[in-house]
């Protein structure tokens, strides 16, 4: 098996804004509540997000810890409730985040040096 590199895992986090972004593209949140298929997309693709941070966090803390502005237990954190929490998923909160946490989060990673 191939072991996963630091860039690897930055790529993997950007994909899953890019995917996030894309499923709620043109969508009301009215729309997003109502919209089960899409809901559970966009759960997916955070926590995929939460898991390529946790692996930056756990493997690479160095890197972690030089980029502090990376909101890197925040998005461990959100992973870890959606996936022991399921049925408690806040659907205002994920669509939030979406909206306002990824655009934001997406700057900061395209900010980072190539690694």
């Amino acid at each position: 098996m191939t072991s996963i590199r630091l860039p690897d895992y930055l790529s993997h986090m950007r994909q899953a804004i890019a995917d996030a972004q894309s499923f709620t593209a043109g969508m009301a949140q009215a729309d997003f509540v109502q919209d089960k298929r899409t809901q559970q997309a966009v759960v997916m693709s955070l926590i995929v997000l939460g898991e390529a941070a946790t692996k930056v966090m756990d493997q690479y803390a160095a890197f972690a810890e030089q980029h502090q502005q990376i909101p890197w237990r925040s998005m461990r954190g959100m992973r870890n409730r959606i996936a022991h929490g399921y049925f408690d998923i806040n659907l205002d909160v994920v669509w939030e985040t979406v909206q306002t946490a990824l655009p934001a989060l997406k700057s900061q990673l395209d900010a980072l040096p190539a690694a």
